[in-house]
């Protein structure tokens, strides 16, 4: 079932003109997490993580993570009447 969060990680870099491995290297992760992070693979992010991105990206957190209405069961709610 698709997560109705959006994460936006790849835009906070291009405006920051900042390269996902620096990213990596500043906030202590793994660039193969980070990628996870940023394709919208991981399930879940550890506040700490979070933060420590904004502080590199000199961002918020609403500028990383998006929840788009409408994702959330679009699996379960696709195969109804069928």
């Amino acid at each position: 079932m698709p997560v109705p969060i959006v994460v936006n990680l790849d835009v906070m870099l291009a405006k920051r003109k900042r390269r996902l491995g620096d990213l990596a290297d500043a906030i202590g992760i793994s660039i193969q997490n980070l990628s996870i992070l940023k394709t919208g693979k991981a399930r879940a992010m550890r506040f700490s993580t979070l933060a420590a991105i904004c502080r590199e990206l000199d961002c918020q957190p609403a500028d990383i993570l998006e929840y788009v209405a409408g994702e959330e069961g679009s699996d379960r709610d696709a195969g109804e009447g069928s």
